[in-house]
């Protein structure tokens, strides 16, 4: 019975994969039939009331709704409208004055910018926005999208200012700041070796490391061991921040004063200037204007009481799934990271001068173009939350438990499938958290270890996760080719979980954990 259960809960899944990477059918329309194999199996199968199948998807869309597709289409806002004003133009002209460098341009852009905007808002911005200016600059967009995805992999737990591992600590029972220590070590080899995987992603191999090793080294060092000492020492709300803080002044450093005419022909990024003018201090600062008050204001907002306090109570609780004991949806109006970017987005674009009514006009023609992506993203949570509220997520969890003392090799793999389907890492929290620590007691296990091993596999599983690649394309202008940036990244993915897996179950023999 435990293993029918377990096959027939990974139906929507396993329909997910095959639907993707098989059919090459388009996201929006597999994320809607895996949703409706959802529905018909809870109902048929878990004897799951029409009612509440109904609550649990209507509850799953207006999570998604809201922060998850408010956030997404903010952050495409923002870019669509540094392209309007002309912003964007600038920023690349910035960029690359910096390094003609597409590999040095990476580290910049998708590994230390990326992991800022992961920190600060989360939700796809560290997709969406790198992807979104490293197509701009000329670069292959499959490719871009890959190495976005495979590097925002491992700060996804710190992202949101620290959300996801907070949002583990309440559901595991383990303390804040040890699980984030935990997270910080379970994560740390992966970090590390994540720059490298990127600039061989970019340079279609290893061969493309050559003469940029060492800045690649710097970059993975910078961000990885401030993180590593900010998540134990200080918490989970700030290490993403402050390593990419450190990180992008590392690289940007090392590469002024670089020879050009030393960079491999294939690696060079052309970038059109408007006759070679250097750009002014103001100028620079109008151009980032938007960018900047997204991070003024999202530090104030989560880091201040006095502001942060006032504004989180601005709210709607709302009970969408009639059950007792079940968690309400909370809807923050104001201090939510949404709302805050469009904010920052409208004043930066005044600093621009830019119209009101360009802007709104802008915001509209955003929202009218990115209608797939938000329907998949309602599709793929309203699938999550039938499977959680009726039973079928636990019955996929409890088989893989039944694993015994080789669980820890598996964990990480409970967080993949729980990103996989729900594209979030904190969603992923949610569902399982609270069952890793729970099977590592059993097993004899730290709590804090699994639960950080469920974190890490959550942000693996974004990689591959339909919701992600969504983002990714909607950024780049190209949506519905969802199988062909799956088929990419799917090696990846399992690479990063079988070195997750073996770290999650070796480490703790070798040191104390």
């Amino acid at each position: 019975m435990l293993v029918l259960n377990f096959l027939l809960a990974m139906l929507p899944i396993l329909w997910l994969m095959v639907a993707l990477a098989g059919l090459k059918m388009p996201g929006f329309k597999a994320c809607a039939a895996a949703a409706v194999i959802a529905a018909v199996l809870s109902v048929v199968y878990w004897k799951h009331p029409v009612a509440l199948t109904g609550a649990a998807a209507l509850e799953g869309i207006l999570n998604a709704l809201w922060p998850i597709c408010l956030v997404i289409i903010a952050a495409l806002f923002t870019y669509n409208l540094s392209l309007e004003t002309g912003a964007m133009e600038k920023i690349k002209k910035m960029l690359s004055s910096i390094s003609q460098d597409g590999r040095v341009l990476m580290l910049i852009i998708a590994w230390g910018f990326g992991h800022f905007m992961e920190g600060m808002a989360g939700f796809g911005t560290a997709v969406a926005i790198p992807a979104g200016i490293l197509v701009a600059l000329g670069f292959d967009p499959v490719r871009t999208i890959v190495a976005c995805l495979v590097v925002n992999s491992m700060p996804t737990a710190f992202g949101s200012v620290g959300v996801p591992t907070m949002t583990l600590s309440a559901v595991s029972g383990v303390d804040a700041l040890p699980l984030s220590g935990s997270v910080a070590t379970i994560e740390f080899l992966l970090f590390v070796l994540s720059p490298f995987v990127m600039i061989a992603i970019f340079g279609g191999g290893l061969k493309a490391l050559k003469g940029v090793f060492g800045v690649t080294l710097a970059a993975a060092v910078s961000f990885t061991i401030p993180l590593f000492f900010t998540a134990k020492f200080i918490g989970p709300q700030l290490p993403d921040i402050i390593g990419s803080v450190i990180c992008l002044g590392t690289v940007i450093a090392m590469s002024k004063g670089k020879k050009d005419s030393d960079i491999p022909e294939e690696y060079r990024v052309s970038v059109s200037s408007d006759g070679g003018e250097t750009l002014t201090a103001n100028e620079a600062l109008v151009a980032w204007a938007p960018f900047i008050l997204i991070l003024v204001l999202l530090l104030v907002t989560t880091l201040v009481p006095a502001v942060k306090g006032p504004l989180s109570s601005i709210k709607t609780v709302a009970h969408i799934y009639p059950v007792e004991g079940a968690s309400p949806l909370t809807f923050a109006w104001i201090n939510t990271p949404g709302v805050i970017i469009i904010f920052a987005t409208f004043i930066g674009g005044l600093i621009q001068k830019a119209s009101p009514a360009k802007m709104c006009q802008v915001l509209a023609k955003t929202v009218k173009s990115n209608w797939k992506t938000v329907f998949t993203i309602c599709c793929v949570v309203a699938t999550a939350k039938i499977m959680d509220h009726s039973g079928m997520t636990k019955d996929i969890s409890n088989l893989l438990a039944q694993t015994g003392s080789l669980f820890p090799l598996f964990s990480p793999l409970i967080g993949v499938l729980g990103a996989f389907i729900t594209g979030s890492g904190t969603s992923t929290c949610v569902l399982f958290g609270g069952m890793q620590a729970m099977t590592a007691q059993q097993i004899g296990m730290d709590p804090g270890w699994l639960a950080a091993a469920n974190v890490m596999g959550a942000g693996i599983g974004k990689m591959i996760s339909p919701q992600s690649i969504a983002i990714g394309l909607a950024a780049v202008g190209m949506p519905g080719k969802e199988s062909v940036i799956l088929q990419n990244v799917m090696k990846y993915c399992v690479m990063y979980f079988v070195i997750g897996g073996l770290v999650c179950y070796f480490l703790p023999m070798i040191i104390p954990v």
